[in-house]
This record gives structure tokens, sequence and C-alpha cells, in this order.
């Protein structure tokens, strides 16, 4: 199964370049190599390579190694980058001097992958991690001539984190405190030692977002306004009553980002479930909207740090259209292709077919499912193998997306589906907002019943449904073996949270504290009683359960390698049936599983395995 998967690779590869600064930047892959090589070239893309960093040298004496971000400083001569050794997300910062191609001793441990040059090319702004809860607590400076490291900023609300961004103009330090319902931004140049000005004090459930301009400020916010709305002001005033409109709330119309330009304005928005992009053009008044290229698909604003820009770097993808860049021309709507990844093998999109259908939950609601099967394999007649994935939780949204891995999947006579249940933003902040909280097991049935209608619509074989989902998605996968384990032929729960309740009343362990806003705070009774009344664990009953593949990393520092562990060994005890309950333990790998492009392909092979074994469909 890995060598199929791993068969589709393009393994000498290439992104597509962008432009900051004076250079272009992309990231490549060798044949044969795990990890990428992040280069640049000066000016033109003719010019000479230059390599920043080869994460395949650093990773040969780490079992886990990932750069998660680097950051250059202004004349170009300095790399800040932030990588993980252990997968556990605790990052250490290192600098390279880009002109003698020496890396600095000085090693900055426990910190985030946020990096902000101050504009003196000396003094990198850097976010502190706390050791046990993990929680980005402190915003530092560091020195790099001196070698001193001060603070700057610290987050005194367990319930946020803070982070730091040089912003796109290169005149502006940005401070964000973050909960999962409420921000706030403080503001400085990025070319003196003024301190940082707060932009507008937090406000409970008042979520806004900023991009500077110079003088101004374009801000995404949802006060008065669910869907969130767009408006300015200008920094010398940035109290709320003087901010102005650009684009007014909407019922029907979510907004998703925002990206700014000197001269335009693109707002990325969710209308009935997809994305579209208006472009906002400040020179003429206008706006129009970028047309959409297929029925349902995946749409999103890609890199774009230049600001004096007129072109648009766009992201696309569909179930059956791989990833693709587009460069679109703001004033004319124009599109190139700068890059579309390749799929080797025998791969023709049009051998598939995706679609969009509507399953109503049971208290009413429609809840949308995305599909794709192979045409040649596929019959409408109760007999295919189905795989439902879901997510549905933070408004998280998974939109419908490509993967020459589920080929092996769909090659194989399976359906896929995606099903946009609540407790995500697909339909918009009030689909998140009735997916969360006492409001929870919304989730939880609408996976069930979105199910249910894509057999009793004859999609699915009922004999051979299996469901997937990873962290909070892994404790839909709990709760739905809870409420309805005769449903499943098998359930591939990644890296699950399982055990809500007792991870929840354990404020040292980390992340706990800032969950509270999502799931609540089980010091409160009603809030312990619904938990309970969900979680995973502490529902596991004596009956038959669906077979089940549980991974889990010893590193993670989203849910501790316990969780799923104890969850498991629960399982086997009460169980009144032989369906195998399998746990998976990455021993050198944290949340996000193994590093490197071959290496996470083990994972996935592992568990298309086990659903192949369980659907007895012989893998050649």
């Amino acid at each position: 199964m890995f060598h199929e998967l791993k068969g589709r690779i393009k393994e000498k590869d290439q992104s597509a370049p962008y432009f900051k600064n004076g250079y272009w930047y992309y990231t490549r892959y060798e044949e044969g190599f795990e990890h990428p090589i992040h280069c640049r070239k000066n000016g033109s893309l003719k010019a000479e390579e230059e390599i920043l960093w080869d994460d395949n040298e650093e990773a040969k004496h780490h079992a886990y190694y990932e750069v998660v971000s680097f950051s250059i400083t202004k004349d170009n001569r300095w790399m800040a980058f932030a990588e993980d050794i252990t997968g556990r997300r605790m990052y250490r910062i290192r600098f390279k001097n880009l002109e003698t191609g020496k890396v600095s001793d000085n090693i900055i441990e426990n910190a985030s992958s946020d990096l902000a040059w101050h504009n003196d090319n000396n003094q990198l702004y850097y976010c502190l991690k706390d050791t046990k809860t993990l929680r980005r607590y402190q915003v530092r400076c560091y020195n790099r001539a001196s070698k001193s490291d001060e603070l700057v900023f610290e987050e005194k609300d367990e319930t946020f984190i803070c982070s730091v961004e040089l912003n796109k103009d290169f005149e502006h330090l940005l401070i964000g405190s973050h909960s999962s319902t409420t921000t706030e931004f403080q503001f400085k140049s990025a070319s003196d030692n003024s301190p940082f000005k707060l932009f507008l004090a937090r406000e409970e459930d008042h979520e806004y977002y900023v991009e500077l301009d110079g003088d101004k400020a374009i801000i995404k916010t949802n006060k008065g306004a669910e869907n969130f709305q767009i408006m300015q002001c200008f920094l010398a005033d940035t109290a709320y009553e003087s901010w102005t409109m650009i684009q007014q709330h909407s019922e029907t119309i979510f907004v998703e980002d925002f990206e700014v330009f000197r001269d335009f304005i693109v707002v990325q928005e969710k209308v009935n479930g997809l994305s579209q992009l208006k472009v906002y053009n400040l020179k003429s008044g206008k706006n129009a909207i970028i047309p959409p290229f297929e029925e349902t698909y995946t749409l999103y604003i890609g890199t774009n740090p230049e600001i004096e820009s007129d072109k648009l770097r766009l992201g696309y993808s569909s179930m059956t259209t791989p990833p693709s860049v587009f460069l679109i021309d703001m004033n004319t709507f124009e599109k190139e292709l700068l890059k579309q990844m390749e799929v080797v093998g025998e791969f023709n999109a049009v051998d598939y077919h995706s679609e969009r259908i509507w399953a109503k939950a049971r208290d009413g609601v429609e809840v949308p499912v995305s599909l794709v099967y192979r045409k040649d394999k596929f019959k409408k007649d109760g007999k295919n193998p189905i795989l439902i994935y879901a997510y549905g939780s933070y408004g998280s949204t998974v939109d419908p997306y490509f993967s020459s891995n589920r080929l092996s999947l769909l090659n194989r006579g399976f359906v896929f589906a995606l099903a946009h249940i609540r407790g995500g933003e697909y339909l918009g902040r009030n689909w998140y907002e009735t997916g969360k909280l006492l409001q929870k097991k919304n989730t939880f049935t609408d996976f069930i019943d979105a199910t249910e209608h894509l057999i009793q619509q004859k999609y699915a074989d009922p004999e051979n449904v299996f469901a997937m989902g990873g962290s909070a998605g892994g404790l839909l996968m709990g709760a739905i073996a809870n409420l309805r384990p005769e449903l499943w032929k098998g359930i591939v729960s990644q890296v699950p949270f399982v055990d809500v309740v007792t991870t929840m009343l354990d404020d040292s362990i980390p992340l706990t504290t800032g969950e509270y806003d999502e799931w609540g705070n089980p010091n409160d009774k009603q809030y312990y009683d619904y938990m309970l009344s969900y979680s995973p664990y502490d529902n596991i009953q004596k009956m038959d359960y669906p077979a089940m593949l549980v991974t889990s990393g010893l590193h993670d520092s989203q849910v501790q390698y316990w969780e799923p562990t104890k969850y498991v060994a629960k399982l086997r005890e009460y169980k009144t049936n032989d369906a195998p309950i399998l746990l998976f333990t990455n021993m050198e790998a944290g949340h996000g599983g193994a590093s490197g492009r071959f290496e996470a392909l083990k994972e996935i092979a592992l568990e298309y395995a086990f659903i192949f074994w369980m659907a007895k469909i012989e893998v050649k």
C-alpha cells in the first residue's frame, strides 16, 4: 500500500515561486529525499540559486525534523527559522548569516513559530511557550548582536494565547491576543523603538483582525455582525466609533479571510458553503467577484507578500482537480496557472466525478455532503463501500480537496464522502455556534444522519460503511461508535480527543484553559453534565463495537498519548464481540504524525490497509 501511494508522488518537484523584498522564494524536493530544500533567487528566476536551508541534512540527526517557519531581515542578510525536533510543537529558533552561510550558536528554546524582525535587522520578536501547558504566553525581543532577550508583553489570561508578526507593509509590528471567541491587537512602528499601542481593547465575544497599510487599517470584525464584515480606520484614531464600512454584514455571506494591497482589497467569502473572492479596486471604487471554476471546490487566498502588487495568487483544488496555484490580474481578472500538482501514473481527472448533496438532519437542518467516486466503478445501487470523513469543531472548515492518496480508495470502488457537519463554519458562523458547547451533540447526530442518508440514497453499501476523523474529529469518531455502533464496519480514529471530562478538568496539561470556549468549563456543573453525556471514554458500554484503528503520537502536544491508549484499553475490556480494536502509537512523532513526505505515507498506508482488510478487498 505504501509503495502504491508513494508511486503517485513526483519526487523531484518544486513549489511555485513567490516574490518578496527583491527575491524569489520557493521550496524544492530531490528524488529519494524526504524533506524540502528552501531556496531563493535574487531579482530574477534566472539568477543563481541560493539554498537557505536543506532540511534533509539536519534531519539526519533527528528521528523527527521539520522547519515550520522562517523569516529574513529587511536587508536580506540574516534568517531566523523555527524548527521542531520532537513533533511536540515546542520549537527552537536558530539564526543563519546568509552572507557567510554560518549558523549561529545562539538558540531560543520553547518558542512558537512566530518570527518578526524589526527593520534594524537585529531585533527579533517571537513568542515563548509555557513548558508545561504549551500556551503561547509571552512576546519577547531577542537582540541578535548583544544576545540580550527582554520581555515585551505577557498575556496573563490563561484562556488566551499571544502572537506577533511583521505586517505586510514592512512598516508595522503587530501583537495579537486570541481566545476562541475574542481577540485584541497592539501595534507599533517596525523602524523605531516606540512602545506598542493598543488598537482596540478586548471585549468578550468580539473577534477582530487587522492588516495595516501605511496610516490606515483594514479590519475584519464580528461586532454586531455574526458572519463578519470589513471596515477601515486611520491609525491616528482606532476607536470603534471611527471605523467606516467597506463590506457590510450579510446573513447569507460569511467573510472567511481578506488580503490587503495598496490599490486593492480581496475578501474571501463563503456563500452556501462555497468560497468566492471579491476584489475591491480602491482607485475605481468598484468591486467584482472572481468567477468560480467548478460546482464544488476549495478556493483560498494564497501567498501574497508584496503590498504594491496588482496580481493576486490564489490556491484552488477540488475532489477531482489537483492543488493549483493561479495568478489573477486584479484589473482584468485574467488568470494564469502557475503550478498544478502532478500526479504520477495513470490519473485522468475526467475518470472521476464529484458532487454535493444535502442530507436532512433529525432536527430538519440540511447538512451538505461532498462526494467523489470513480465513474466506471460506481453505480447508484447501494453496493459501493464508502469512507465518510469529518471534523466538525472550532469553526474549522474542511473544504472539498484533492488527495492523490485517496485514489487508492476510489480505484477500488470506494465512494469518499466529506460531511460538512455543524461545528465547522461551512455554512457560516451560526453553523459553528450550533455545534459547540451545549449544542455539541449536533456534530455527532449530523454525521450519523448524513451517513444514513447516503445509505438510503444508494450511494453506500450498508455492510461496508467506514468512518474517519482526527483530533476533535476523533472525538466525533468515539461519539458515533457509542451512539450507533452497528452502522459502521470500521472506524479510523486519528489522535482522538476521547477523554473529554478528565482532560478538561486538568488545567495543568497542555492547551486546556484555551478550550473552555469550545467545550465549556467542566467546573461548571451544567457543562460537566453535558460533557459527561457524550465523552467517548465515559460512555463506553458492554455491547458490540465496530472494528477500530486508533492512532496516537508519543510527543503529541494536543492530545496526550495516554488518552487514546486508555480509550483502547477500556474498549477492549467492554466490547462483547470479536471485532479488532487496534492501537498504533508513533513513538517518534506528535499530533501531526511523522515528518517527511514518505514517512507520513506509511501511516496513511496503515489506515487504508485496515479499511481494505475489513472490507475484504485484497491489495496487490
